[in-house]
């Protein structure tokens, strides 16, 4: 993907907290499942495992919709440790300075994508914001988390959360490496902010309330539809002639590695699709796929159709 770094005044809207005193260890309570919640580090071997599982959960996960509340699973919110007073790491010691240059221009540029987007269509839109952390974070509004459970985006604050070092787990662990798989992570999280700009998220979560026995169902859907907001975004970088050989492979192999299939045949599990939280490996990329052919977020709901 070609790409530039952004001007420093397009660049407020991220937050680089990662030379910042860090919460060591997530809060309380337990993932689903029944796995601990706040655990540290990603480890090859039994570690593997625990970390497939947790993806499954939840790698591009919602929120407060899409079958689970990351505030109720990890504890109590506060303000994010620095989110006041950064303390970013000097560029001249920062190991990950290109993919944090990277990681910010495709943020900025789905930002403008869908502000622009939702304004044509006469919509409002209130900015997202980007918080780069290192090992654990304090949310604004989801509780506290570690990089196990992966980047994520909280509605309540309207962040989305990303440790850097995601990167390298895609690539050794999930067998999904590439600049634009890296891409199709952060547009995903920006599709949940859309969601909760339209109100798609308040209203999954009332249809969940009204009949939890469709929360698996409609948690699928909410992840498919921010899978095809990723697509057309990523339309839009190909009609700017910012997409370049296998870029595209990138992401469908990115879509399928994070597949609620896959990471549970990984994780040594039977494959069980009334537990899906996020869709089959297929319907990932196909999601993906029908943003980016039709380019037009009406192509993207998910919610209509008997099956997905």
């Amino acid at each position: 993907m070609k790409w530039k770094p952004v001007k420093r005044r397009k660049t407020r809207d991220v937050i680089d907290i990662r030379g910042a005193e860090q919460p060591r260890g997530g809060g309380g309570g337990s993932l689903p499942g029944g796995l601990p919640g706040g655990i540290a580090g990603v480890g090859g071997g039994a570690g593997l495992v625990i970390v497939l599982v947790i993806v499954a959960i939840q790698v591009f996960g919602g929120g407060s919709a899409g079958g689970f509340d990351i505030g109720q699973i990890l504890g109590p919110g506060a303000t994010p440790p620095g989110a006041e007073n950064p303390e970013p790491i000097p560029p001249g010691e920062d190991p990950d300075a290109e993919l944090k240059d990277f990681s910010t221009y495709v943020f900025v540029d789905a930002q403008d994508t869908w502000k622009q987007s939702l304004a044509r269509g006469g919509e409002g839109y209130d900015n997202a914001q980007l918080v780069l952390y290192a090992d654990a974070v304090t949310t604004g509004g989801c509780g506290n988390a570690t990089s196990a459970v992966g980047p994520f985006y909280c509605p309540a604050d309207q962040r989305v959360y990303l440790d850097l070092s995601f990167y390298e787990d895609m690539k050794r662990q999930l067998d999904a490496p590439g600049d634009f798989a890296w891409a199709y992570v952060i547009a995903h999280e920006m599709g949940h902010h859309v969601q909760n700009e339209l109100g798609t998220n308040s209203e999954v979560a009332r249809l969940e309330r009204s009949d939890p026995d469709r929360a698996n169902e409609l948690s699928v859907r909410l992840e498919l539809q921010a899978d095809c907001y990723a697509g057309v975004w990523a339309a839009t970088v190909f009609a700017e002639g910012d997409l370049e050989e296998g870029d595209l492979e990138q992401a469908f192999t990115a879509a399928e590695a994070v597949g609620d299939d896959r990471l549970q045949e990984q994780a040594g599990q039977r494959v069980d699709a009334d537990s899906f939280t996020h869709g089959s490996s297929e319907q990932r990329r196909s999601w993906f796929e029908a943003g980016y052919s039709d380019g037009d977020p009406s192509a993207c709901d998910t919610f209509s159709p008997d099956e997905v």
